[in-house]
């Protein structure tokens, strides 16, 4: 039943939202976002095995997806869309798949979410396999769409995960790793774009985040898979390279330049004191990882 669900329940410092002013109710609105983040901090053991699932799946050749409809889905297709421009992956190895297609990206579609069988078709037809991760998104871990196509993953083989904001989901006994942020019920009830949504948004920072350190594309805390692309993205880089050896600027520009343009090879470079095909030859033995090829 709906009225069941955590997330459909009622505030109880949002009853008078329309009579407050302003700046009161967007002070309740504030103080209600501000709970997120430990709701979801409680989360983060079961996040930190889904994370390592993942990892190791796409290291052994496989893709991530995450599928929603209207705002999870939406937030996928964000989270996914942002990981080749911060890591330099290739565009399908993190792909968002949303209810109704990319048109419910602009325009709410929110009837696509009610079949089951649109999901698993929707997957199978971005290619989805068995050596891929599906992550399911579903504020209230009951959407008939992402269901459909968390039960074809796993009828492939696949492993699964899903995020939903409502303690022992539907989802959540489906996949393999369920994570249940729970951030409560939203200010403007049912509405679980607002506080559900920060809260499936921060874990997938977290996922994406975490597999594609634990995947080797960051130095410490640098993005050192930048593509000096346009004059923002170059000073990007050779600020990198700066901060990951102490460099001079004019240094930075001319390993940049000597690396071909590859931020990873110009820290390789530095670092060992060593010429660009030796550079590229340590990167490759350590899969592309800094920190091991400089042992």
């Amino acid at each position: 039943m709906l009225d069941d669900l955590l997330t459909e329940a009622s505030h109880p410092d949002s009853r008078d939202l329309d009579s407050l002013s302003t700046a009161e109710l967007l002070a309740v609105m504030n103080a209600a976002e501000a709970q997120v983040a430990a709701a979801v901090a409680v989360e983060i053991p079961q996040i930190a095995r889904a994370v390592d699932a993942i990892a190791a799946a796409l290291e052994r050749g496989g893709r991530l997806f995450y599928i929603g409809a209207g705002t999870s889905g939406r937030l996928g297709v964000l989270d996914a869309s942002e990981c080749p421009p911060t890591f330099n992956v290739p565009p399908d190895l993190v792909q968002g798949i949303i209810a109704g297609g990319d048109p419910a990206l602009k325009r709410s579609s929110e009837a696509a979410e009610d079949r089951p069988e649109a999901g698993a078709s929707d997957l199978l037809a971005a290619g989805f396999r068995g050596g891929d991760v599906l992550v399911g998104i579903a504020a209230s871990g009951r959407t008939p769409y992402v269901l459909g196509a968390v039960a074809k993953a796993r009828e492939l083989g696949a492993v699964t995960c899903g995020i939903s904001c409502t303690p022992h989901s539907e989802l959540s006994r489906a996949v393999d790793y369920p994570m249940e942020p729970k951030p409560g019920p939203e200010i403007l009830t049912g509405s679980t774009r607002l506080r559900a949504g920060t809260a499936a948004k921060m874990v997938l920072n977290m996922i994406s985040t975490a597999v594609m350190i634990r995947l080797g594309h960051v130095y410490g805390n640098l993005m050192v898979n930048v593509q000096p692309t346009n004059e923002k993205l170059a000073a990007r880089a050779r600020h990198i390279i700066r901060e990951a050896t102490g460099v001079s600027p004019e240094r930075a520009a001319e390993l940049l330049n000597a690396g071909g343009n590859s931020v990873k090879t110009a820290i390789v470079m530095e670092k060992k004191q060593v010429e660009r095909p030796e550079a590229e030859r340590l990167l490759a033995r350590a899969s592309g990882r800094i920190r091991e090829a400089l042992i």
